[in-house]
């Protein structure tokens, strides 16, 4: 199974409509996980139209910086918590990796969005940085962002995609580009932590 990975679009605060590029990559997968901060929730139903998605509701759709406030819509919810191929799959817009422990720790926000810790992958964004961490044996994925990547101005960001067979799966990150993705150049950002 091939999932594709998005998150933080922010349309059309960060351009009109998604890469060209994105809706291509992800043409052939099994489904869609979007993160979070979508914006103009037409986002969902246009990756939709390519694979069935879900979405997670970021702090964007709830109004922050004086945004509107986004309807409800039948493939957005705060949290999903997927079986896909086997794999208790989460998908969630905020949580705190890096922890700050004792208040924000994953194992709390995991039991608040999905009242357990017995996950086998995490899908989660908001921090416009990609990243791929196994944390207390969850494999933690965040695909950064296709439009405001490390939160600068409008460019070629990143999405992601994960690989599930045989009960395991495998994250990749990969960076938008004049003739469609490549793989992330992991040296060129470097991680915060």
């Amino acid at each position: 199974m091939r999932v594709g990975l998005i998150s933080d679009t922010h349309i059309p605060e960060a351009r009109y409509e998604l890469w060209p590029q994105v809706f291509d990559a992800f043409r052939g997968v099994d489904c869609i996980l979007h993160a979070g901060d979508i914006h103009d929730l037409v986002v969902i139903d246009q990756l939709h139209d390519i694979a069935p998605t879900w979405a997670a509701r970021g702090n964007g759709e709830d109004g922050s910086g004086g945004r509107p406030i986004q309807p409800d819509h039948p493939r957005l919810r705060e949290s999903w918590l997927l079986n896909l191929d086997g794999l208790k799959v989460g998908l969630v817009h905020d949580v705190p990796i890096p922890e700050y422990p004792p208040h924000l720790t994953l194992e709390r926000a995991l039991k608040r969005y999905f009242g357990t810790t017995e996950l086998d992958v995490l899908v989660y964004g908001d921090t416009h940085v990609e990243a791929i961490n196994t944390i207390n044996g969850i494999l933690c994925v965040n695909p950064g962002s296709p439009t405001y990547p490390h939160n600068l101005e409008t460019q070629y960001g990143t999405i992601g995609f994960l690989e599930i067979s045989g009960g395991r799966a495998e994250a990749t990150i990969w960076q938008i580009t004049d003739d469609g993705i490549a793989p992330f150049d992991w040296n060129r950002w470097k991680r915060p932590w």
